[in-house]
């Protein structure tokens, strides 16, 4: 991931400064850092039951969908952050069945 991130910025660095690729890294950034307190407070308080698992199963599909998608056209910000977001979201599929009460 690392090395991903380093090839894209000297991408940008090196072909010019793209406008619409860096907004949509902010724009993925951002959809995924909001994901994410959500998945630690699961993770912290064991609870799921606020957490509907149709709602996360077509959460993830459509992720993984996204994903996918995102290699078709070769978008980092669409693969970067639909990445992320799917390991959050089998996170707490993960969470929602062993935290079952």
């Amino acid at each position: 991931m690392k090395y991903m991130l380093t090839v894209y910025f000297m991408h940008l660095l090196l072909l010019g400064f793209d406008f619409v690729e860096l907004l949509g890294l902010i724009a993925a950034i951002l959809t995924t850092a909001a994901f994410l307190p959500q998945v630690y407070k699961t993770w912290k308080t064991k609870s799921t039951d606020s957490l509907s698992l149709s709602m996360l199963l077509i959460f993830v599909s459509g992720v993984l969908s996204w994903l996918v998608y995102g290699f078709l056209i070769d978008s980092f910000p669409i693969i970067l952050a639909n990445f992320v977001t799917a390991i959050s979201g089998i996170l707490l599929l993960y969470f929602k069945i062993r935290y079952k009460n």
